[in-house]
């Protein structure tokens, strides 16, 4: 799976968005059943957590892989977070903080459905965004220039440097959709009236933007991807397959701690188990 891993500067335009690996759907149902036994060892081990961050366009099928892949998992060792327009509230902090405030424990897995990415794409494409930040160093889209984002990549990676080497294992997946297949999503939303509720007229105004977006995708990720936070650009036009690719880079991953152990039981209870199972037997 280091096919999808970036390990030297990419061109996205160069990368495959679609793949299909026959039997996908069977192969991540037992793959995911696999990932999800060793989630509950890394639980009860307490030593590791997991941030999972997912990116892609709209309609690349961020949710449905949440739903698909981490379905055999204990709900007490998983949490997802999904991160809209910033509140009043996380806007009088800093841009990370409200991030960093809902990373996972050591222990469980974090799933973040859009990232802090979103403030070196959305605000590289849309900048006025930043001024609504309040950050005291910017008085006018003029002081959002390259300086600033140079600033700000710096940023995140010495966040993930720091979270990395106080042991949070780091998956960043792009989910790398073709603009033929995001148009018909869009239009599968717009015919299907139960898919409606997933339509929003600003689809339309950020699809125009595509080229935008790609090329600033492209720089986050080259910008951004390290040993201790790897990116993986996953095709993301047939979903059982990128949800298979995803689900095995984590498990194979995970499977190379060798540390991860259940925790043993400490001496002295052990050496009472049998009274404990007479005392329980004989109520």
């Amino acid at each position: 799976m280091n096919t999808y891993k970036v390990t030297q500067k990419i061109s996205l335009e160069n990368i495959e968005t679609k793949e299909v690996i026959i039997d996908a759907e069977d192969k991540l149902k037992n793959l995911r059943k696999k990932l999800g036994k060793l989630q509950d060892t890394m639980y009860a081990h307490g030593k590791y957590a997991v941030l999972v961050c997912l990116q892609g366009m709209d309609t690349s099928g961020k949710d449905s892989l949440i739903r698909e892949v981490f379905k055999d998992f204990n709900v007490r060792g998983v949490e997802v977070h999904s991160f809209k327009v910033p509140t009043e509230i996380e806007l009088k902090h800093n841009y990370l903080w409200r991030h960093y405030i809902v990373l996972p424990a050591r222990g469980k897995f974090g799933i973040f459905n859009r990232t802090y990415y979103e403030n070196v794409l959305v605000t590289r494409v849309h900048p006025n965004y930043i001024l609504g930040e309040n950050i005291p160093t910017v008085s006018s889209i003029e002081d959002v220039n390259e300086t600033f984002w140079n600033t700000r990549f710096e940023q995140i990676n010495n966040f993930e440097k720091h979270i990395a080497e106080n042991g949070t294992i780091i998956f960043k997946f792009f989910l790398n959709l073709s603009k033929e297949e995001q148009k018909y999503r869009i239009l599968r939303r717009l015919e299907k009236q139960e898919k409606n509720w997933k339509f929003s007229p600003g689809d339309l105004k950020e699809r125009r933007l595509w080229d935008k977006y790609q090329e600033f995708y492209e720089d986050a990720i080259n910008r951004t991807s390290k040993n201790y936070a790897p990116w993986f650009t996953i095709p993301a036009d047939d979903k059982p397959t990128a949800r298979y690719i995803v689900t095995k880079i984590m498990y194979d991953t995970l499977k190379q701690y060798t540390d991860i152990k259940e925790p043993e039981l400490d001496e002295k209870i052990k050496m009472h188990l049998e009274e404990y199972k007479q005392e329980l037997n004989n109520e």
